[in-house]
């Protein structure tokens, strides 16, 4: 059996969005008025001179996940469109983090941590999404090359103990996120709403990690890259717990002393409230 720890990345600054979204992915008529702009950017519609098209436009419907106390996940739209037919793949990636993967074995009757491995270079968050079954649209080969897809990510993996296949870990890895929802195994569907237009819901849980997500939109024709299109999306913690985390993380120390002052406030006053007569 082996575990994961790893560390939640710290809050950062928020980004401006485009069209109006709530927490819990509800979307607004902004975002498909976008999508018939995009018709226009696609060269769907194109009103006397010809002009040369973007073969892939792409936009999300908020480029901010605002985490407030009540938070429970949300999914995010993603939308754009194509000049002309093709499939596309989409990846969500979450801000790198180092963690540490430990090799439990029973001794004695009890479970223990025995050796352990250093991984670097692994996201807190991953997730794809495909217009088809992923082996339809491209070779193995060209998916590797762009490290789409769980099993072409590359982790730097340092290990401690005996143990010298670090394949053992990296599995262990990758099932412990799995099972707390930050990967994704299998690709999402993407949608085609005509020949051009296409969308996605991209899912956040209640312990998405905070920080700057790349997305990355891939159009693949023929087996081959058509046309790459990136674009950044901001999970930040807002409001009361937003500053409870960044005083607790800024004064440790401050805060520490804090907790136990009001700990053992609260236990004089159970006492005195429930005290006996």
């Amino acid at each position: 059996m082996m575990m994961a720890n790893h560390c939640q990345p710290a809050a950062l600054a928020r980004n401006t969005h485009i069209g109006k979204t709530t927490t819990n992915g509800t979307r607004t008529p902004a975002a498909f008025i976008l999508l018939a702009g995009l018709l226009l950017l696609a060269g769907t519609i194109l009103p006397g001179k010809q002009a040369k098209a973007d073969p892939l436009v792409v936009d999300l419907s908020n480029h901010l996940v605002a985490i407030s106390t009540g938070f429970t996940g949300t999914d995010v739209l993603l939308f754009g469109a194509i000049e002309n037919k093709g499939d596309v793949v989409i990846t969500v990636r979450g801000p790198e983090r180092d963690m540490v993967v430990r090799r439990k074995e029973r001794k004695a009757g009890i479970w223990i941590n025995t050796q352990s491995a250093y991984v670097r270079n692994v996201p807190t968050y991953y997730a794809t999404a495909a217009s088809r079954p992923i082996e339809l649209i491209a070779n193995d080969r060209l998916f590797a090359s762009y490290h789409i897809g769980l099993q072409n990510q590359r982790f730097v993996t340092t290990m401690n103990g005996d143990d010298t296949d670090d394949s053992l870990y990296r599995d262990a890895l990758l099932r412990n996120m799995e099972y707390v929802g930050l990967f994704n195994d299998k690709p999402s569907k993407i949608s085609f709403l005509s020949n051009q237009l296409f969308r996605t819901d991209i899912h956040f849980p209640a312990n998405t990690p905070t920080g700057t997500y790349v997305i990355d939109v891939y159009l693949i024709r023929d087996g081959r890259i058509a046309s790459i299109k990136t674009t950044p999306l901001v999970v930040s913690k807002t409001g009361v717990s937003a500053d409870v985390y960044d005083f607790a993380h800024r004064y440790s120390a401050l805060y520490g002393i804090i907790a136990v002052i009001i700990a053992g406030f609260a236990g004089w006053l159970a006492s005195v409230v429930f005290r006996k007569n």
